[in-house]
């Protein structure tokens, strides 16, 4: 039986985290619940200091098709290389420079959001290039 996922961050600032990943992937920050503006609107009434306001945050796919990321945040900063991340396919089905021109044309869009590039891996003409980049917050992502 498959099941759904949800990739989960632990991060320092999650609305700004979830900012960030909703441009890069065309996703929205999951609405607040019903008869409410916007989430501050709801915690507020929830009893949520602000202070306390920026704990979690969630986007999802407009479409349904993608897993919905999680963004909770922690006292402890990033120390060591992710052990799992994302890939972004930004150029399927291209190759040679054509996937190249592609890859590079997504990593500034991203960088203009706050990411940065890593390194690039070119192999020629077949469909394994790719840009490795860092979000906000220093997780790593592949551009693919």
């Amino acid at each position: 039986m498959a099941r759904e996922i949800q990739v989960t961050y632990d991060c320092a600032d999650p609305r700004a985290q979830a900012e960030f990943w909703a441009a890069a992937l065309g996703y929205r920050t999951q609405p607040p619940p019903e008869g409410f503006a916007d989430w501050p609107s709801a915690l507020t009434a929830q009893g949520v200091p602000p202070e306390l306001q920026n704990l979690r945050a969630a986007i999802t796919d407009p479409e349904g098709k993608g897993p919905r990321l999680y963004f909770q945040k922690v006292p402890e900063g990033k120390t060591v290389k992710n052990r799992v991340h994302l890939d972004v396919r930004a150029a399927p089905g291209l190759t040679g420079d054509e996937r190249m021109a592609a890859l590079a044309e997504e990593a500034l869009r991203l960088e203009a959001l706050g990411a940065k590039e890593l390194y690039r891996f070119e192999a020629n003409d077949v469909d394994e290039s790719m840009i490795a980049m860092s979000d906000p917050e220093g997780n790593e992502f592949c551009l693919d």
